[in-house]
Formats: C-alpha cells, sequence, structure tokens
C-alpha cells in the first residue's frame, strides 16, 4: 500500500488550529501540497510558513468563510489555479454551541448548523468533480457524537449524525465513479473547541487523558492515502473507557 502524497494537492478547512492544523503537517509529510482554508487568515500564513519550512511542499493559505457558498466556490478555485487539481479535500471546519437546549438561541443553533451541516456540503459539492478526475478520496471528520446520543449537547450531537448519512450517501452515490469517501470519528480531542462558551478540551483535559490533534490527523492521512478500489468507510478512534459510561 502507497502511502505516499508525493505530487498530490491536499485541501482542509479549519486549518488554524487543533485537528486541521495538525492534518496540514501530517498531510505535508507525506508530500502533498496544500490548500489551508479559514477565516483566521493570519494563523494561516503562519501555518504555511511553519509547513514549508518542515517539508519540501507548497502551501496556499485561502482565506474562507465555510458557510458562503462564493467563498468555498472561491477556495476550490484557487486551488485548482494554483495546484492544477484537488486529489483530497478534508472536511474539518465544525463548531459547537451551549449545551442547554431550552436557553439555546436560534442564532447559536444556526451557527452549529451553518459549519457542521452547511459547510460540509457546499465543500463536497465544489471539489467532486475534481476528485473525480484523479479518483481522489474525500474526508470527513465525524465524531462519536455522531454515532451515540449526547445528552448534554443534542444540538452538536444532531450535525454530526447528519454528517455520518451524508458521508455514507455521498458514498453510494459517487463510490462507483472511483471517488473514496471516508468519516474519521474521533472522541474528545485536546482543541480550541468549546472555548467560546467555557473551558476548551485543551484546558478541560490533561495530556494522556485524551486524544491530540495529532493522533486524529494520522488517521485522517491513513484514510486519505487509500487508493482505488480501496477506501475507509469509517474509522473510529475512541478514547478506551468512553464505553463505560453505558454501565
Amino acid at each position: 500500500m502507497n502511502n505516499s502524497l508525493d505530487g498530490k494537492t491536499a485541501l482542509v478547512t479549519g486549518a488554524s488550529s487543533g485537528i486541521g492544523r495538525a492534518t496540514a503537517f501530517e498531510l505535508a509529510s507525506k508530500g502533498a501540497d496544500l490548500a489551508l482554508a479559514s477565516r483566521r487568515v493570519d494563523r494561516l500564513k503562519a501555518i504555511a510558513t511553519d509547513v514549508e519550512s518542515r517539508h519540501d511542499v507548497d502551501v496556499h493559505p485561502v482565506k474562507t468563510d465555510i458557510t458562503d457558498p462564493t467563498a468555498v466556490q472561491a477556495l476550490v478555485e484557487a486551488t485548482v489555479d494554483e495546484f492544477g487539481g484537488i486529489d483530497v479535500a478534508v472536511s474539518n471546519a465544525g463548531r459547537t454551541c451551549p449545551w442547554n437546549v431550552e436557553s439555546l438561541s436560534l442564532e447559536e443553533f444556526q451557527g452549529v448548523l451553518d459549519v457542521n451541516v452547511t459547510g460540509a456540503f457546499l465543500v463536497t459539492r465544489e471539489v467532486l468533480p475534481y476528485l473525480r478526475e484523479v479518483d481522489g478520496n474525500l474526508v470527513y471528520v465525524g465524531s462519536f457524537a455522531g454515532k451515540y446520543p449526547r445528552p448534554f449537547n443534542p444540538v452538536y450531537a444532531a450535525s454530526k449524525w447528519w454528517l455520518r448519512g451524508f458521508a455514507f450517501s455521498i458514498a453510494g452515490k459517487y463510490g462507483d465513479e472511483g471517488i473514496g469517501i471516508g468519516l474519521v470519528n474521533p472522541t474528545e480531542v485536546r482543541t480550541e473547541i468549546g472555548g467560546d462558551y467555557g473551558d476548551s478540551l485543551k484546558e478541560k483535559f490533561e495530556p494522556g487523558e485524551v486524544s491530540e490533534p495529532e493522533e486524529i490527523a494520522e488517521a485522517i492521512a491513513f484514510v486519505a492515502t487509500r487508493e482505488s478500489p480501496n477506501a475507509v468507510a469509517e474509522l473510529d478512534l475512541f478514547r478506551r473507557d468512553k464505553f463505560g459510561g453505558f454501565d
């Protein structure tokens, strides 16, 4: 099995921190040129400089609002203009919201759907024609919460259940056209997520308690490097004690 991405191009959304940032470094270590998308373009530029200093690849940061159809279209067009095509797309951008449904505002609810649902749809719609040309791979970052109930955050969970259904259905539609569709489901990861509404997961957990972004990035790269006719439909990276809550 060839795990190299030499000469290939990968597009990563939500690339300015956490799993997206780690994925940029991991894919670059395998030889991929990168288009990195996020609203925080200053962070993207710093990451691009760092990646290029460590690996012999080209990195193109693109300021992108993943919820804006025009911006996503421009992101994909800029990537193709820069590198000639797209071999791997990683739909990683995500967000959460306050947990109490009874006090949750419509704006906060819609914000989760805009990023986790609409963003994934827009990226998928734009990259499929280019992935079809090269038997490429589309990788979605899902969640444990997309497979099991999350009573303390049902809106986030519902968005990830949607993503899982969408990913499998896209695989059913486009798999016979040579596109590999994969879903990577972590449990908790030490990232900035949740920081807008309290302690982030990085603040809540000590190193070694839950997954690090780099560990999830390795899984994403494994899915992204599968070659036709093979694809990883779903890859779960669960904390070893995660099912203890069902006792």
